[in-house]
């Protein structure tokens, strides 16, 4: 599977953001779906992660309340919106896809085998 990350941009700070991730080469509803981000000098960050049917979402315990993943498998998109955006938001943020279900919950950056190119997100005070 392909992935694509789009709707990174310029954000003003306490505005909000919606990132997109759209698979190809194969459907979405096969795979586990998060989210990562990472500013520069600095490990990748876990911020979500959503289960194939999309019936079960997972937060790093700082982005629970601003944060929001979802996915519309007809469209074979995964989706991450942000309300409130602050300065700290500002990284490159990358989608990720797993087969395993069971890898989903952990938000281990090793437990997901593909990778989209990164969107850069960038806020403004």
């Amino acid at each position: 599977v392909q992935l694509q990350a789009s709707g990174g941009g310029l954000v003003q700070a306490g505005g909000s953001l919606r990132l997109s991730c759209t698979a190809s080469g194969r459907t979405l509803s096969d795979y586990g779906m998060a989210w990562f981000r990472q500013t520069p000098g600095n490990e990748r960050e876990f911020v979500a992660s959503i289960k194939m049917n999309g019936g079960y979402a997972y937060y790093s315990h700082p982005m629970r309340g601003r944060f929001a993943i979802s996915r519309d498998n007809t469209k074979n998109t995964a989706y991450l919106q942000a309300t409130n955006v602050q300065s700290g938001d500002t990284a490159v943020y990358y989608c990720a896809a797993t087969l395993s279900s069971d890898r989903v919950p952990w938000g281990l950056e090793s437990d997901f085998d593909y990778w989209g190119q990164g969107t850069q997100v960038t806020v403004s005070s």
